[in-house]
């Protein structure tokens, strides 16, 4: 049975990494898993990307430590405020955030991450909310 998705509609998830390899590569694994992949270098971009299209999107997908006005934390922040159905999923090499701290029952993997791990994550996020 298809999660309550119509055949067409793919969960869309807004890819934010400033990192080009991790991110191509992040998105090849979520395409393959059937997601429609927005994909963003920094938070300033990823804010402009979803000012055109925030209604397509289910799930933010960022990393924390990044060029630009803000980190993944702030973006998370930013992006629960102004859109609240977006659900969050944040990762990091080098912080593991406090309980907490990341808003809305967002959720945390730490890098490198195995992107089953990542896959399953957002299922449950589209699925959840």
């Amino acid at each position: 049975m298809m999660n309550n998705y119509s055949q067409h509609h793919s969960p869309c998830v807004l890819l934010v990494e400033d990192e080009p390899l991790v991110r191509m590569a992040a998105a090849d694994d979520l395409q393959e898993a059937g997601f429609h992949v927005l994909e963003a270098a920094n938070a300033d971009i990823a804010l402009a990307v979803l000012e055109s299209c925030s209604d397509d999107v289910q799930v933010l997908f960022t990393d924390i430590d990044m060029p630009g006005s803000m980190n993944g934390l702030d973006l998370a922040e930013s992006v629960q405020q102004r859109w609240p159905h977006i659900s969050l999923l944040i990762s990091s090499a080098y912080h593991q955030p406090v309980p907490g701290q990341i808003p809305d029952d967002g959720r945390f993997v730490s890098k490198p991450y195995c992107s089953d791990d990542v896959v399953q994550q957002i299922r449950e996020l589209v699925t959840s909310h």
